[in-house]
């Protein structure tokens, strides 16, 4: 057990880490180019990102610690951290491309992309862990708000 919670740490952290990083991206942008976008009505308030996407980052590392925990010499246990590692690149690559290259259009294609990443990962944590899939999906839940967030900013722009 303390090993796995050594995992989760490491995890937790990690998504912490790649969470920080990519808000450089956004924050180069937010309280400028972003205040011009016309935006749809269900646009939330600024304020509400920051604390979301820390406990959508915290449930993250979660699962992926608690998977991570099973044995990483098991193939599904690999498979899954595999498509984690990168649907958590994706995730970071789009605050790049939408706030960092102001650009709606390709960050929606990068948000496709992991969405699928992101269904994949669920499916195969599942296989090794009801809980971690189960931790995953407000996460899910988000991206696809998301998802018809950036679909609606580019329609408007």
């Amino acid at each position: 057990m303390k090993k796995k919670l050594v995992y989760i740490v490491i995890s937790v952290t990690l998504c912490l880490v790649i969470g920080f990083l990519a808000s450089f991206a956004t924050q180069s942008s937010v309280n400028d180019w972003y205040l011009t976008l016309n935006k749809p009505s269900f646009n939330p308030p600024n304020w509400i990102f920051a604390p979301v996407w820390t406990a959508l980052y915290i449930l993250m590392g979660i699962a992926a610690g608690w998977v991570w925990g099973k044995g990483f010499h098991h193939k599904y246990v690999k498979t899954g951290l595999y498509h984690f590692g990168f649907q958590l690149l994706l995730n970071a690559l789009w605050s790049i491309v939408f706030f960092g290259l102001k650009s709606p259009f390709y960050a929606l294609w990068v948000i496709i992309a992991l969405l699928i990443m992101l269904i994949l990962t669920i499916k195969w944590f599942k296989v090794v862990s009801k809980l971690a899939a189960i931790l995953l999906t407000p996460y899910l839940l988000w991206v696809c708000f998301a998802t018809l967030l950036n679909y609606k900013i580019w329609e408007l722009n």
